[in-house]
């Protein structure tokens, strides 16, 4: 599993993630990265092979072993970015963070969303993407082995009524205290936005899915992007991606 996620991080990068950036960020090339929640190194990679200087931040001491394994030369700190002492750790700032899929686990979000501040240059740019809280699937219930795993909006149930309907189809014992703990950790698109503009990260781009562009690699879905819908976007989005700008409050 952590082969196919590495080359799949890999193949992503060279087909969307690196074309978006050349596109939207001016002389991406010339910038100093920071992937927050690197997993396995796939981006870090690709970034390293045409000259990029690129740095990781990861929580998970078997990915950064992967990672090791599959490129000794990857500059990668295990840590979590809601560590207070995260920033004398790196000591450094970057031009460009980038963090997937990695905001709807955090629990402590305002110190996340400080930490990212701090590490982030003046004018640099912030790539954050995200399934919203109250999606058809942000709780995850696709790693279930029964039906389940195409149920949307199970994460929403209650567990009392969960836990007997998991045991009745076989699932695992700690599968609805996973589901309910992305729920509980979700990220709507409404606190991300208040967390940006209270750190006066500026929109540069934001898009809205039905089907993310990572679905195209994984299922062979064609992007399909959605209108912002106030009041509704939060529940029919699959995933929200956005970049921003760092601007300081004295310009």
């Amino acid at each position: 599993m952590a082969e196919k996620h590495f080359y799949e991080q890999i193949e992503y990068t060279k087909k969307y993630l690196l074309p978006y950036f050349q596109k939207h960020i001016p002389e991406f090339h010339k910038k100093r990265v920071l992937e927050v929640g690197c997993a396995e190194g796939g981006l870090m990679e690709v970034l390293q092979e045409i000259g990029m200087d690129v740095t990781g931040l990861e929580i998970s001491e078997e990915r950064v072993k992967i990672a090791s394994i599959k490129n000794p030369n990857l500059k990668i700190y295990l840590g979590d970015i809601t560590n207070a002492e995260i920033i004398g750790i790196i000591k450094e700032q970057y031009d460009i963070i980038i963090m997937r899929e990695v905001i709807e686990h955090i629990s402590d979000k305002p110190t996340a969303f400080d930490n990212l501040d701090k590490l982030l240059e003046n004018n640099g740019y912030l790539f954050i993407s995200f399934p919203p809280k109250y999606s058809p699937f942000a709780g995850h219930q696709q790693i279930a082995k029964s039906v389940l795993k195409i149920i949307p909006y199970l994460h929403i149930l209650p567990s009392n009524i969960l836990k007997p309907l998991a045991k009745i189809l076989g699932e695992r014992e700690d599968y609805v205290e996973e589901i309910k703990l992305h729920f509980n950790t979700g990220q709507t698109i409404k606190n991300f936005e208040f967390h940006c503009a209270l750190r006066n990260f500026i929109m540069v781009k934001k898009d809205l899915f039905l089907f993310r562009p990572i679905y195209g690699l994984r299922y062979g879905l064609p992007m399909i992007k959605l209108p912002a819908i106030p009041g509704l976007k939060e529940i029919y989005t699959f995933g929200c991606e956005t970049l921003l700008k760092k601007i300081p409050f004295n310009t």
